[in-house]
C-alpha cells in the first residue's frame, strides 16, 4: 500500500477491527504526518503525540472509516486540527511559539532527479525553499514533497485551489531566481547553462 493508493478495502478492513490494516497504513503515513505536524507546532515530541492522537482517535472511530471519501486528506486534515488544537492550548498556557517562523525541512530521498543534479545545486534549492514564506513553503512541501494535489491542499488548508496555485507559482519563482543567481557565481556557470 502506498500513499498515493490506497485500496478501498482498507477501510473495511479497518472498521472491521483488522489491527494489521490499521497498521499499514500508519506505516505508510506516520512519518509524513509527523512532518507536517511538526511544520505546525514546531516540536518534534509534540508532532508524534499530534500525529499519535490522530491515529488512536481513528482506530477508535475505525466504524466511520469506510464512510471516509479520502482517507489522505482526512488524515492530513485531523492532524492539521490537532496541531492547531495543540498550539491553542499552549496558548493559553502563554508557551506560544511564533506561527510564522515555520522550518519545513526537505527531506534527501535517494531518486533519479536528484542522482542528476549536483549537490551544490540540491542544497541551494533546500536554502531557497528554506527562505520562502511559511505559508507558500507549507504548500510547496505538501504539493512537492507528499505529493497531494492542488485540491487536496486546498481541502487541507482550508484555501482555494487558486491560492495554492498562486502560491505555488510564487515558490517556484523564488526558488528558480535563488538558483540561478547562486549559480551564475560558479566557475563555468556560462558553459552548465542551458
Amino acid at each position: 500500500m502506498t500513499a498515493d493508493e490506497i485500496d478501498p478495502s482498507v477501510k473495511n478492513e479497518i472498521a472491521s477491527g483488522n489491527q494489521e490494516a490499521f497498521r499499514r497504513l500508519f506505516n505508510v503515513y506516520n512519518a509524513r504526518l509527523v512532518e507536517f505536524a511538526f511544520a505546525l507546532v514546531r516540536n518534534k515530541e509534540a508532532a508524534i503525540d499530534v500525529v499519535n492522537e490522530v491515529f488512536v482517535k481513528l482506530w477508535k472511530g475505525r466504524d466511520r472509516v469506510p464512510g471516509i471519501l479520502n482517507l489522505r486528506v482526512y488524515l492530513y486534515t485531523a492532524t492539521k486540527n490537532a496541531a492547531l488544537n495543540y498550539l491553542s492550548h499552549k496558548a493559553r498556557q502563554l508557551i506560544t511559539e511564533p506561527f510564522d517562523d515555520l522550518s519545513i525541512q526537505l527531506r534527501e530521498e535517494q531518486c533519479p532527479d536528484q542522482e542528476l543534479i549536483t549537490a551544490e545545486i540540491f542544497n541551494m534549492i533546500k536554502m531557497a525553499v528554506e527562505e520562502l514564506p511559511p505559508r507558500c513553503k507549507m504548500i510547496f512541501k505538501l504539493v512537492r514533497e507528499d505529493g497531494l494535489k492542488y485540491k487536496e491542499v486546498a481541502e487541507i488548508l482550508n484555501v482555494s485551489v487558486k491560492t495554492v496555485d498562486a502560491q505555488m507559482v510564487i515558490a517556484v519563482k523564488k526558488i528558480s531566481e535563488k538558483v540561478k543567481s547562486e549559480f551564475e557565481f560558479f566557475p563555468g556557470a556560462a558553459t552548465k547553462k542551458q
